[in-house]
């Protein structure tokens, strides 16, 4: 099997903020496999919060053996954004050579389109009023919070959508202290959902607090093996296939956390319609779809998704699956 690696750059179409920083663009790695007639591809978001850069990634890809499958590249690489873009292309390629869809392959229902969240990045409560207003439109926004002075932030959000559904994601930045705080205050704001409030090293003092709306681990959840730590802090799991190591493993994800009676978000790090194409499959019956990450860039892939008033919905065969 051929195996190409290449980066490549897709602006955002404006600043885009969280708690860790700030950027301007995307910066991607699309996987190309061929056995010579047919051609998969796959795309990841190397992550800085999980140690991996563009070339690190790179290196992890170009040490697989030429004979992998995507039964041993579960052995060979860890869960991960180099394992998910080599998945993805193996079930890209594996359609190809089958003549069928991912979700016939996967043996999973025909998707439709799914309401994604819509994400505003993390600004003044001033700007982020704006940015709620100009999105008042779409009927779940997300917004980027972590910061000890959130309060202002989430009011000016609420007025200036005074419709929409509203989900926050605090990326690890708050203390239990400010989570405590805030807290009371989000059912009366209409917040449907929190995305991990504590750093992932610190969420046992989840433990025995209130939770007036659901709370969902993000970094404090990557694969099945991370579930029983979850037990008594999280209502929600939040899978990424950057985190899963790819599509095969995020069904598995998705299978064990129903099975104990999470519920489920299915979310993305800023890429391409390519990085969103496959995980278009595990969004069917999830409590929260956020695969947004097109709608925030001024460029995409040749055949991107298609996002309209229904929501997001499954690729074409000319972009993936």
């Amino acid at each position: 099997m051929q195996i190409d690696v290449s980066r490549d750059v897709f602006r955002l179409a404006q600043v885009f903020t969280i708690s860790r920083g700030s950027r301007t663009q995307a910066e991607v790695l699309t996987v190309r496999l061929s056995d010579g007639t047919h051609q998969g591809w796959g795309e990841c978001v190397p992550y800085a919060r999980y140690d991996e850069t563009l070339a690190s990634v790179e290196a992890e890809i170009a040490g697989l053996p030429a004979d992998f499958t995507r039964e041993s590249l579960m052995d060979l690489l860890s869960a991960g954004a180099a394992r998910n873009a080599v998945d993805c292309a193996l079930w890209d390629l594996e359609c190809k050579q089958a003549g069928k869809r991912a979700w016939e392959l996967a043996g999973l229902p025909v998707p439709g389109p799914e309401i994604t969240a819509y994400t505003l990045s993390l600004d003044t409560p001033e700007a982020m009023r704006a940015q709620a207003a100009q999105n008042a439109f779409r009927p779940l926004l997300k917004i980027k919070l972590g910061t000890p002075d959130d309060m202002p932030r989430l009011e000016a959000v609420r007025a200036g959508a005074p419709d929409a559904t509203i989900i926050i994601d605090a990326n690890e930045g708050w203390s239990a202290e400010v989570y405590a705080d805030l807290a009371p205050h989000l059912v009366r704001l209409g917040v449907a959902l929190v995305e991990q409030p504590l750093p992932a090293g610190g969420d046992d003092a989840l433990i025995g607090m209130e939770r007036p709306v659901p709370v969902c681990a993000d970094e404090s959840c990557h694969d099945p093996s991370s579930l029983p730590a979850l037990k008594g802090k999280y209502d929600v799991v939040n899978i990424k296939l950057d985190k899963t190591g790819g599509l095969t493993e995020a069904l598995q994800l998705r299978a064990a956390a129903l099975a104990e009676g999470y519920r489920v978000m299915v979310g993305c790090m800023v890429g391409s319609s390519l990085a969103m194409a496959p995980a278009t499959l595990l969004a069917h019956g999830a409590m929260v779809t956020d695969l947004d990450g097109p709608l925030l860039l001024a460029e995409d892939r040749n055949t991107p998704l298609t996002f309209d008033d229904a929501g997001v919905h499954p690729p074409e065969v000319a972009l993936w699956g």
